[in-house]
């Protein structure tokens, strides 16, 4: 399976989505710390810190969604913490239902808790309850970001065999990347050090022994570049455990809910009344469903997040010599924290105090563990678009299998309340009470007997609400489905159990009723 899928990477399958990165779970190779004496004895009390992960899977069947699929195990690395717990990828053990570890030198595999998985981060906290499994650890202990060219050593658990291997190189490159399998984007480090498939979770150490990232994905499949591996940096990391503590639960990194656009045309900057040497990008729009909606409005020009003056090319400055995308800021920030923002409103600047909160997506990149939501009425299978989804029942390339007017919303819509969904007819099963309306697939339903509906809720309460003779649903394209309403609702039992479908609605549909 994919990163990126919400399914945990497997330790055999890799493969790629476009573009082309695939999350890991092993490295081959060998490496050290230095070349001094000592280094042996250093790399092995490293290992000593690293687990190996076992997970068995039962991830949802999207387009089947009352049933799940076949279970299946991966493997990949940890590595121990203070206070009894355990850092992993989120992608090693996405909808666990089984996740075992076991130190390096043993024979015994304990039984895990997952305490928190952070979908966007790629990161997942465990812990063992046995008091076995804690005697003799030491701990990782973190270091700070690292600068460019200096040396960084992973270790991992590979496929093919059940020991660790080591591999060695340097920090390439330190930007905002692409995270695949939350579909975000937060700040990665690039090394040259080779990550294979099986390496996930798997700790990356600095010359002083200290831990300066996590393994969590590689660029292949492309032909246009080898030995790219990414790891997940410090700052990240701390944030996704600060969040934890806080909290008790992880709940995921703020955005400011903007598109925003390059400033580099003088034409531009002098129509918007900038001033020479001021500095900033142009909103293009604002989603309705974040705190920056009462502050930001299109064609604000945006000069400084919390005091930091961004480029017309949307850096920012980070380290010496350095520029980075200024949404590094932002990932910074938690949930519910103020940022104070400088615009450019009509000529004349002003401040604009908000808090940051997560964005709703129009279309969820991922449901975080959850069963996905579906709704069925004589034999019409009403279901959540979502990204897992579209992946479900187009394949890894749904970018040019699906249709047109979802991909729009997938790339450009943006939900106007925060229970908006995309609802379609996934599926029409095929029975009397629906003939006619067998071929019917994935398209996106608008209203219910003249009703507009928003998401799933409002489905289900048209249609038992129905007084009328007939139900009649309008779709996308101009599509009409009309059926008997008496009939319909004394046929869906029959089409239920003939399918063998034990409800006709999800658990969070059920909660409802």
């Amino acid at each position: 399976p994919e990163p990126g899928d919400n399914g945990a990477a497997g330790c055999v399958d890799g493969g790629a989505s476009s573009p082309r990165w695939t999350a890991r779970e092993d490295i081959d190779g060998g490496g050290s710390l230095d070349a001094g004496p000592g280094a042996s004895r250093d790399i092995s009390r490293l290992g000593e810190s690293v687990v190996k992960v076992f997970c068995v899977h039962s991830e949802p069947n999207y387009s089947l969604p009352w049933q799940r699929k076949r279970q299946f195990s991966s493997s990949g690395s940890g590595f121990l913490l203070s206070g009894r717990r355990i850092l992993t990828n989120a992608h090693c053990v996405d909808h666990h239902s089984q996740v075992k570890v076991r130190r390096r030198g043993s024979d015994t595999k304990f039984v895990a808790t997952v305490l928190a998985i952070g979908t966007e981060c790629d990161i997942a906290m465990l812990t063992v309850k046995d008091d076995a499994f804690w005697e003799g650890v030491e701990p990782v202990h973190f270091g700070t970001l690292p600068h460019l060219q200096d040396s960084i050593l992973v270790i991992g658990y590979p496929i093919g065999g059940d020991s660790q291997s080591v591999t060695s190189g340097v920090v390439s490159r330190i930007e905002v990347t692409s995270y695949v399998h939350g579909s975000t984007e937060l700040l990665g480090m690039q090394i040259d050090a080779a990550i294979n498939s099986g390496n996930s979770g798997g700790p990356a150490f600095n010359s002083s022994g200290e831990c300066v990232g996590i393994a969590f994905q590689s660029l292949a499949g492309s032909g246009e570049g080898e030995n790219i591996g990414y790891v997940i940096p410090p700052p990240v990391i701390h944030h996704f455990i600060d969040d934890f503590e806080a909290n008790g639960r992880y709940t995921g990194f703020p955005a400011l809910g903007i598109e925003w656009q390059k400033l580099e045309s003088p034409a531009m900057q002098k129509a918007l009344g900038m001033k020479p040497g001021e500095k900033g990008v142009l909103v293009r729009r604002v989603e309705p469903t974040v705190p920056a909606a009462a502050g930001l409005r299109k064609g604000d020009v945006l000069l400084q997040f919390d005091e930091t003056i961004i480029g017309v090319d949307g850096t920012v400055p980070f380290r010496s010599g350095e520029r980075i995308n200024f949404s590094y800021l932002i990932s910074q920030k938690h949930n519910d924290e103020q940022a104070v923002l400088r615009i450019l409103r009509n000529g004349k600047q002003s401040t604009v105090k908000l808090k940051l909160n997560g964005p709703h997506r129009l279309v969820p990149s991922h449901i975080k563990g959850q069963a996905p939501s579906y709704f069925i009425h004589a034999g019409l299978v009403f279901t959540q678009v979502t990204v897992p989804y579209l992946r479900s029942e187009y394949g890894k390339e749904f970018e040019f299998d699906a249709p047109v007017k979802i991909l729009d919303r997938l790339l450009h819509g943006m939900a106007e309340t925060p229970s908006e969904q995309i609802v379609v007819v996934g599926q029409v099963l095929a029975a009397e009470v629906n003939i006619g309306y067998e071929s019917i697939v994935n398209t996106q339903l608008l209203r219910v007997n003249d009703q507009a509906v928003s998401n799933l809720r409002e489905v289900v309460r048209a249609v038992e609400s129905c007084k009328k003779d007939y139900l009649q649903f309008d779709l996308d394209y101009n599509q009409l489905l009309i059926l008997n309403a008496k009939e319909a609702r004394a046929a869906s039992a029959e089409i239920l159990e003939q399918h063998g479908i034990p409800h006709d609605r999800s658990p969070d549909l059920r909660a409802d009723a």
